[in-house]
């Protein structure tokens, strides 16, 4: 189904990061899998692998000579950069591990898919192109940059491009603020209406991360994911209004919704909400996951979102450092759904 244990176990892996809110679940399952893993990076989030059979180079991957100096002669299977977002950052990568790696994993996104979309069911071949994100445009770039170095210099690139990926960490929602998450939730726990965008219909994806580092591992060593662009989604479709009403049966409270127009919630706030909504999770999109599950024969993902959310709930209640309070958002939020009341009041009145 996928890479035997023992062949894992096998092979030397470098992770540039390690610790994300996806890499961390590959390092996690990688671990328990004896690999022999490296982690290059500033060893804020190190802790729970301390005790494992990890080798840490601390580093700040953007002081290449420092980095050189701990990578030194050694090569690896398979590297792995979790946190390059433009192609400078890949055009270091190249310099340092050209001739050190058997496979180089980038990991994109999703998000680079076009926007709008000329159909809502995307796979590896649909066009990139998104005019509203310059995150979705970096990474076009950085994914143009390493297929120029396969085609032209047999560097050995895999692209691998996750949708929205959660963890026990975060509750997966598409309006928060600065701080997170957590406010929403406690909108909900409170009985205050939480704002959706749109009229909450369009079609979304969320991951599980245990499920992305399954098929991710799968790729790992894989020569038939060489040179090729990989996405790793599940294949569960769910509408934003389910996704919120499933968060709120999680809580054990009951939803009040307020839709709002994503144009509006771009127009009125000074996060990039341009980017993330009308780039990204305003659109309607359906995965298909066919060329990952030729690559990785037998995968699936196993986490249905109403199970996921009970587990990322119950970890952030028994971790209170997680429930970060966010009153600007909180505001904001109340500022929004009273403009739209008082709209409507004003346009009744003409009547």
């Amino acid at each position: 189904m996928y890479i035997h244990k023992k062949v894992v176990s096998a092979i030397k892996v470098l992770f540039i990061g390690g610790t994300g809110k996806i890499s961390q679940a590959v390092s996690r399952e990688l671990v328990k899998r004896g690999c022999q893993l490296y982690l290059l990076n500033r060893g804020s989030r190190l802790q729970e692998f301390l005790d494992k059979n990890v080798t840490f180079l601390s580093c700040d991957i953007n002081d290449e000579d420092k980095a050189q100096s701990l990578i030194g002669d050694m090569s690896f299977d398979v590297v792995a950069d979790f946190i390059a977002f433009t192609p400078e950052e890949l055009e270091r990568d190249y310099r340092l591990f050209s001739g050190k790696t058997k496979q180089f994993i980038f990991i994109s996104s999703a998000s680079a898919y076009q926007k709008p979309l000329a159909h809502y069911r995307v796979n590896e071949g649909t066009a990139l192109s998104n005019p509203y994100w310059e995150y979705s445009r970096n990474k076009i770039a950085c994914e143009e940059y390493l297929m120029k170095m396969y085609r032209q210099y047999g560097f050995p690139i895999t692209i691998v491009r996750p949708s929205h990926t959660y963890d026990e960490r975060s509750i997966p929602v598409g309006i928060y603020g600065a701080k997170g998450s957590w406010q929403v939730a406690i909108r909900m726990l409170e009985g205050k209406p939480v704002i959706i965008h749109g009229d909450g219909t369009s079609l979304w994806t969320l991951t599980h991360n245990s499920d992305f580092a399954k098929a991710f591992i799968g790729l790992m060593g894989n020569i038939h994911a060489i040179g090729e662009a990989v996405q790793i989604t599940s294949d569960e479709t769910l509408t934003w209004n389910q996704i919120y009403q499933t968060i709120a049966d999680a809580l054990g409270v009951k939803l009040k919704a307020v839709h709002v127009a994503s144009e509006l919630l771009a127009a009125c706030s000074s996060k990039d909400y341009g980017g993330s909504l009308l780039g990204d999770k305003a659109n309607s999109i359906v995965f298909d996951n066919a060329k990952l599950k030729r690559l990785v024969p037998g995968f699936t993902a196993a986490t249905r979102f109403d199970q996921g959310i009970r587990q990322t709930i119950k970890y952030i209640l028994e971790h209170p450092e997680l429930q970060e309070i966010d009153r600007e958002f909180d505001c904001w939020c109340d500022r929004v759904i009273n403009a739209l009341d008082n709209a409507v009041k004003e346009v009744k009145g003409f009547n």
